[in-house]
Order: C-alpha cells, then sequence, then structure tokens
C-alpha cells in the first residue's frame, strides 16, 4: 500500500533493542535474561481481588485523576515511607504505566528549544521523549564503571535553557542508586533556580544491602520542583498491567492532567479497586527488597563459575557484566552471537546511550526463577 509521506519526529529511532533481542530470544528458545519482567506468577490475593473488582461492576471509566480510594491509599504509604503528605484529591495522578507518567511530566513541560540534562546509559524512552517535544537532550556519561554522577559536569551543562533533570533511582540499566551525598549536590544546584525534577522511581522498593531509597519525595525542597513516577507493575510482579502513577506539586498536578485527560483520559477501573485495598498490605512492598537481593546473590553465585566480570547492583533487578575477558567482540554482536549460540538473551548496554557507547558491558535480569537463573549460568559458564 502507498502512503503519503510526512516527516518523522523521531528520525533516528528505530525498534528498540528489546523487542530486537526476545524476538532472537524466541527465536533460538534462548533462556530470557535481556527484557525486565518477571517469569514468577504474581499474588493470586491481588488477582482475586481485581476478579471480585470485576464481579461486583468496577468495569467502567474510574475518575480521570484515578480512583479516589487507591490514591488515598497512595497518600497514606507515603507518609509511611516517607514521611511527606501528598494531598491525594490534587497531587496524585495515576497512569497507565511508569514511562507514561514520564512522557506526560516532560510533555506538560517542555516547550521547543528547551534543555533537559539526562544522563546515559539511561532507560530508552528519556531522550525520544525529549526529542519529540521539540527540546534538546543535554547527555551527560555516568562514570563507568560504579555509574556514578559527575556533578562538577553536570554544573558546567546547566545553562539559561535548562528545564529539566531527569533521575533515575535505582536505575536502570546498571543497579547503581543515588546515595545522601547525591541529593545534597542536587539541592544545592538547582536552589534558586526554575529547574524542575522528572524522577524515575519505579525501583523504589528494590534496592539492597540495608541501603535507604533516597526517593525524591524525601526532601520537601526538592518535591516541591518535581515530578516523580512510579510503576505497580515493578512492585506487585505484573508489568502487562501497565499500570503506575506521578506525584507532583498541585499547579504541575493540575497541568500534567491537562495533557493526560486528552490521551489515556482513565486508566484500568478493575486493577485500581483491587489495588487500592492490597496496597494496605504494607509487607507486600516492604519485603521486595530482600526478596529480589537473595535472587541478585543467587545469581552472583552462579556467575562465579563463568568469565564474566559481574559489576555492582545496589538496586532494581538488573546487574551489568563486563565481558572482555571472553571476547573484544562489540557489545550488540556479543549479546546475539551469545543468543543464537548458547541460548541466553541478554540486551548489550551499548543500547542505552545515543551514540552507542560500548564498555564491553551487557545487562542481565535476575528477576527470575531459580531454575531460568541457574540454566542461564550453566549455559554462560560454557562461553
Amino acid at each position: 500500500m502507498s502512503q503519503i509521506p510526512f516527516q518523522s519526529k523521531l528520525p533516528e529511532v528505530g525498534t528498540t533493542i528489546f523487542t530486537v533481542m526476545s524476538a532472537l530470544a524466541t527465536e533460538h528458545k534462548a533462556v530470557n535474561l535481556g527484557q525486565g519482567f518477571p517469569d514468577f506468577p504474581m499474588s493470586a490475593a491481588l488477582i482475586e481481588l481485581v476478579a471480585d473488582a470485576m464481579r461486583n461492576g468496577f468495569n467502567q471509566y474510574s475518575p480521570m485523576p484515578g480512583w479516589m480510594p487507591l490514591r488515598e491509599a497512595i497518600a497514606e504509604k507515603i507518609e509511611f515511607l516517607y514521611n511527606t503528605t501528598v494531598n491525594p484529591d490534587t497531587e496524585i495522578t495515576i497512569t497507565p504505566g511508569g514511562t507514561y507518567a514520564i512522557y506526560t511530566a516532560l510533555t506538560t513541560v517542555l516547550q521547543p528549544g528547551d534543555e533537559v540534562i539526562v544522563f546515559e546509559p539511561g532507560y530508552d524512552s528519556y531522550i525520544p521523549n525529549i526529542v519529540v517535544n521539540g527540546a534538546i537532550p543535554v547527555r551527560i556519561d555516568l562514570q563507568f564503571p560504579e555509574y556514578k554522577i559527575n556533578w562538577a559536569e553536570v554544573r558546567q551543562k546547566i545553562t539559561p535553557k535548562t528545564k529539566v533533570i531527569m533521575l533515575n533511582s535505582p536505575h536502570n540499566p546498571t543497579g547503581a542508586v543515588l546515595s545522601g551525598d547525591d541529593i545534597q549536590q542536587l539541592r544545592e544546584l538547582v536552589q534558586n533556580t526554575n529547574i524542575i525534577i522528572v524522577s524515575d522511581e519505579v525501583y523504589e522498593h528494590i534496592v539492597f544491602d540495608n541501603v535507604k531509597h533516597q526517593s525524591i519525595l524525601r526532601y520537601p525542597d526538592l518535591a516541591q520542583r518535581s515530578f516523580v513516577c512510579f510503576s505497580f507493575g515493578k512492585v506487585y510482579h505484573c508489568t502487562g498491567w501497565k499500570l503506575g502513577y506521578a506525584i507532583a506539586p498541585a499547579g504541575f498536578t493540575k497541568e500534567f492532567r491537562k495533557v493526560h485527560q486528552f490521551n489515556c483520559f482513565s486508566c484500568h477501573t478493575p486493577s485500581q479497586v483491587a489495588l487500592a485495598t492490597f496496597l494496605k498490605n504494607r509487607e507486600s512492598y516492604l519485603s521486595l527488597g530482600a526478596f529480589l537481593q537473595q535472587k541478585r546473590d543467587y545469581f552472583l553465585s552462579l556467575m562465579k563459575n563463568t568469565r564474566f566480570t559481574m559489576l555492582d547492583s545496589k538496586g532494581s533487578y538488573f546487574i551489568c557484566a563486563q565481558y572482555n575477558r571472553i571476547s573484544d567482540e562489540s557489545d550488540k554482536d556479543f549479546a546475539i552471537r551469545i543468543t543464537r549460540e548458547f541460548g541466553v538473551a541478554v540486551i548489550p548496554v551499548s543500547a542505552f546511550y545515543q551514540d552507542a557507547t560500548d564498555n564491553k558491558v551487557v545487562r542481565f535480569c535476575f528477576g527470575k526463577k531459580e531454575e531460568t537463573l541457574a540454566l542461564a549460568a550453566e549455559r554462560l559458564a560454557r562461553i
């Protein structure tokens, strides 16, 4: 079928590496440690709550900002976790996933020509979200191999056009987390400016080794200039639900909802009704870090039998590894080859850089069943 030509808003963007590697994994029947989703079941109790909501007639549109009992439960949780009061009516919006919340936050505030500080490697939606809004991504590399922020470089890159700083902790793809010092540096940097923060905190509960998650919501001076984005899918092992939320000051939220109402408008009602009840079970999210730390540690013990050099992961369900003792191939070629030849799919970390920076590092997702991790490690030991 012929088509009328038009100019692409994202001419440099193709199919994501996640789609490519997952398709390759399926083709070669590989163990998929690439894309970040669990292969174990979610809570049966939460499933039953959704079924109950549907049986009880909660099958029509929920209010545009989200089901109020759910927003109230989120506000209670934030008060409990971060000692911060958030108004459920004017400062919380339920969204179809965390990625949507990030996109909507950026679309709410960005004007053509605005600059956005964005760190690489970084989640692959950030820069296309910036570009499609006519803004300019100002890329700063995290310091390899710890993947720390170089705050001196951030200061150098700030200009009168800087509108947003994007943060992600725990970090995808590296598992790095912000420290108290990072937060202090950020506070000093944005003080007396109009810079807005967009903070991606979808892995807020997946933090290891007794480290405290440095949510922007802990700090009133930062929270008052921020959109903070979360995901239920990451917390409750149901990534296919595509349900999350954004927290922002009332004035920010009012503008956020102007965009939201003409895009998604309303999110899946039965899931919201179920989560309003399930969220009151604090143990369900407080135990998540220990649960996934056990998987991280188990995977690390298995990987000692391989020639990979494992990097540190303090959060998320990702861990990165160098393969320089195995091959000098590009990380993309290496990832494709081991998927085809050894039956394990991973993600090349160069995919998280706009210029494809290649430090000979690949990303593994260890949020899998133990038997999945054991099979993957057995195959990786043959490389």
